[in-house]
């Protein structure tokens, strides 16, 4: 039986650096967990835990966690992940059967060989070498310009929160890419006049 959407208990990312010791596939903490990371400490709740890894890529990822069962959302309904809802969604919920609960997200993301490529904008990329940073234990992040590109879309009261508190420690070649890539993207987004303005 699948739990529920909510049935969340999250890992900590630094319970993820462990398991995937070894990995020759390049990963990164994601989401409002990267930002903190960014940060250097954590700023407040996460009700769950995202890595990104490349599309193609996560058959290498998969088998280093044997206890889950791994799921996809499609149009709002947790399905079990094959090769076609593998290919309708980039989520991919870990199930720990044990536990009966989420752990974490996976997101597969599009990409060129070693380069990324933004799933929203395919003209958007970036080397894997310049996506990720580490924070001061070694847990790899996503760039936090990039993770703001994404949050943009929803625009919840924690992601401007996240905008607001991270915009400020962003360098000018931080602030200048989330500035392009907003008004690739996003050529009407609220955040793109702060950005600027920064």
């Amino acid at each position: 039986m699948t739990p529920a959407v909510d049935a969340w208990e999250p890992w900590r990312p630094e319970a993820l650096p462990e398991r995937l010791e070894g990995l020759s596939v390049p990963w990164c903490v994601a989401g409002g967990w990267a930002l903190d990371l960014f940060r250097g400490a954590q700023t407040r709740d996460h009700g769950d835990l995202e890595f990104a890894v490349p599309h193609g890529r996560f058959g290498e990822v998969a088998p280093r966690f044997p206890e889950f069962d791994w799921f996809v959302p499609v149009d709002g309904v947790l399905v079990p992940a094959d090769e076609d809802t593998l290919e309708a969604e980039h989520q991919t919920w870990a199930l720990d059967r044990a536990a009966g609960c989420w752990r974490f997200d996976v997101f597969r993301e599009p990409h060129d060989g070693d380069v990324w490529v933004c799933r929203r904008d395919p003209g958007i990329r970036r080397p894997y070498a310049d996506l990720i940073a580490y924070d001061g234990a070694g847990v790899p992040y996503m760039a936090p310009e990039v993770v703001l590109l994404f949050k943009a879309k929803a625009v919840r009261d924690k992601d401007v929160r996240d905008f607001r508190a991270t915009l400020p420690l962003l360098d000018a070649g931080r602030k200048q890419w989330l500035a392009d890539s907003l008004a690739r993207v996003h050529p009407d987004h609220t955040w793109l006049e702060a950005v600027t303005a920064a």
